[in-house]
């Protein structure tokens, strides 16, 4: 058994590491606050976007951007994740998600591009041998609108100039702090659903006047849309980080705390015991 000197220092260790889990824990929690504000405002901005385009859609023909590349066979996957770890299984359950689309994709005979945003998926894709295209790595660091407006941009043109047949995100979904899934969503060719009024929503009535035009306003507002999805799955992204990580770091410091206890009963346990022994030493001692 060991010594008490060891189990005292293994329990100023373990008091150690409980410090940084719950530091972590609540730094963890503050970013998931500040992300979950600003995915709650941007779905606003975003929906209010969408209903505008969907309306005005009705009354115009479908955009270049929804015409599927024939000549065009590579599809790019935009997979995003952590730059850092301790967030538990996020990183690992998004490079399985990858690997299997990217398998489901190589089967139909589409060679594959992955554009990381993030740098753990980005190591876990280059060790597996995979195409990586490492531009956008960093896009994520600061959660910057610019960054990912030129993104979608980037993707924009390359699939309009025939370099890309389809453009998919891979993401995790913030749905709550204890629900995210992972979600694949085809970003381009645009899906032919965007451009239908949805249930309950009225068409464009025939006597508003829309200036410059209806497609016009169209083709402004289209990039402006695409921009906007581009950063609300960075902040989806980046919200379903920080809950995994509060959970993982509330996961350790629990284990931390039920470790403090099992080391300091074993403490308790072994200095009555070496008690007792010195005790009955004296008494064998005198007895002599």
């Amino acid at each position: 058994m060991a010594s008490l000197k060891e189990i005292k220092a293994r329990i100023s260790s373990v008091k150690s590491t409980l410090k940084i889990t719950q530091a972590m824990k609540m730094v963890a929690s503050a970013k998931l606050r500040k992300a979950q504000k600003m995915v709650a405002g941007l779905d606003a901005y975003k929906s209010a976007l969408n209903e505008i385009l969907q309306r005005l859609s009705q009354k115009t023909s479908s955009s270049s951007l929804a015409v599927p590349q024939p000549s065009a066979k590579r599809v790019a996957i935009v997979v995003f994740s952590s730059n850092t770890a301790l967030c538990g299984s996020y990183n690992s359950n998004i490079f399985k998600a990858l690997e299997a689309r990217i398998a489901g994709v190589e089967a139909a005979g589409n060679p594959v591009t992955v554009f990381p945003v993030g740098e753990k998926v980005a190591k876990m894709a280059r060790k597996a041998g995979r195409d990586v295209n490492s531009d956008f790595v960093s896009a994520g660091d600061n959660l910057s609108y610019d960054d990912m407006a030129s993104l979608a941009q980037f993707f924009v043109d390359g699939f309009v100039a025939g370099r890309f047949a389809r453009v998919e995100l891979l993401y995790m979904h913030y749905y709550s702090a204890s629900r995210q899934s992972i979600e694949d969503d085809t970003w381009l060719p645009l899906k032919a659903s965007a451009a239908v009024v949805s249930d309950g929503q009225e068409p464009l009535a025939d006597d508003v006047i829309v200036e410059p035009s209806e497609r016009e306003v169209v083709q402004k507002l289209l990039p402006l849309a695409m921009r906007t999805d581009m950063y609300a799955t960075l902040l989806s992204s980046n919200a379903s980080e920080n809950a995994c990580r509060m959970i993982a770091m509330q996961t350790a410091s629990d284990n931390a705390q039920d470790l403090l206890q099992q080391l300091q009963l074993t403490y308790n346990k072994q200095r009555q015991q070496d008690i007792t022994e010195e005790l009955t030493d004296i008494s064998n001692g005198k007895l002599a």
